[in-house]
């Protein structure tokens, strides 16, 4: 008889914990944001440059480039990087990001297919 106010109280503390887990995941989802960038991206090539470049930077979590729309999805930790950061990432490996224009020397080095036909 003495096992059941026990076990009422590890089935309690259990419960109590999973919800403070719960809690710890969600302030774990807020410490990431995620940014839209029209980049000037034009093939399979250009994705993999945008992705791998902007993988290493400090804070970035993810990156996802659509070639049809040329849009870079970044998710990203804002206490370690931020939107204006990661266009500038974007632009050191020789694209255009939203209203930051490519690094010309970058840009330069770029294959034929990668550049911009203006």
């Amino acid at each position: 008889m003495k096992k059941i106010p026990v076990l009422f109280a590890v089935m309690i503390m259990t419960i109590l914990i999973g919800a403070g887990n719960q809690s710890m995941a969600q302030d774990i989802k807020k410490s990431s944001d995620e940014v839209k960038i029209k980049t000037s991206a034009v093939c399979g090539m250009c994705k993999d440059r945008i992705e791998t470049g902007l993988s290493s930077e400090k804070g970035v979590k993810s990156v996802s480039v659509d070639t049809d729309t040329k849009i870079a999805t970044v998710s990203y930790n804002p206490e370690k990087t931020d939107p204006v950061k990661i266009r500038t990432a974007i632009s050191k490996i020789g694209y255009d990001a939203d209203d930051v224009k490519a690094d010309p020397e970058a840009y330069a080095k770029l294959p034929g297919c990668c550049k911009k036909s203006d």
